[in-house]
């Protein structure tokens, strides 16, 4: 049975990917801070007959991210997916969103953090195994501001726009080998409007994604 691993799973969008790969067969471990939050998913998952297990893990504590994937491993075997996409509902303190004329290299670094060395600890967990296999799946979800000019989310966007260049690159260098690897930037507010905003439609993009693996990059635009 092949394996997603979704970190920074959410009730929302998160759930959705775990749901639209779980309908294509795919056993699903999702990842966050919160166990109980991820006990409550997995039991969601479970009444649609979707296997699944939650994994505590903090991408701002990477020993406990790389813990939570390799725990992820060994209840189901080799991960053939890993998505990326935390978006806190709670916020931890420091990672508050700044306009880009209050920028400051203090409230930039738990950005980057956040986003870039939680993506890049995610996908050293996974991509070794990959590798050896010759197969796999990396995709990176990030806000319109890594990739349009968008002030108010000034810290935000240059964390989005440093980890959207690990994926551009990471995707090129990988060619041929039979890992592929896609940016996400997503440029609406889910749930906010008609079906076009709804997580359930946007998951189906992801699946595109993995099925038909010639895009490094999908801007996903209701605005």
């Amino acid at each position: 049975m092949p394996v997603i691993a979704i970190v920074g799973a959410g009730p929302g969008l998160g759930q959705s990917i775990a749901r639209r790969f779980g309908r294509e067969g795919f056993a699903v471990a999702l990842i966050s801070r919160t166990q109980s939050r991820l006990d409550d998913m997995v039991a969601e998952l479970a009444s649609r007959g979707i296997k699944a297990a939650g994994f505590a893990g903090d991408v701002l504590d990477r020993p406990s991210l790389t813990a939570a994937l390799a725990a992820a491993a060994g209840r189901f075997g080799q991960i053939d997916v890993l998505e990326y996409s935390p978006a806190p509902h709670d916020p931890p303190p420091g990672l508050a969103t700044v306009d880009v004329l209050q920028v400051t290299a203090e409230n930039v670094q738990p950005q980057v953090e956040y986003y870039v060395y939680g993506a890049i600890t995610a996908a050293r967990a996974v991509l070794g195994g990959m590798l050896e296999r010759g197969s796999g799946t990396l995709l990176f979800t990030t806000g319109a501001s890594s990739v349009l000019t968008f002030p108010p989310m000034g810290n935000v966007g240059i964390a989005g726009g440093g980890l959207r260049n690990y994926v551009l690159a990471l995707n090129a260098a990988l060619a041929g080998r039979g890992v592929y690897a896609a940016h996400v930037p997503l440029a609406t507010l889910i749930g906010s409007g008609g079906p076009e905003t709804h997580p359930d439609t946007i998951a189906g993009l992801y699946w595109d994604l993995h099925m038909s693996r010639d895009q490094p990059e999908r801007l996903y635009s209701t605005l």
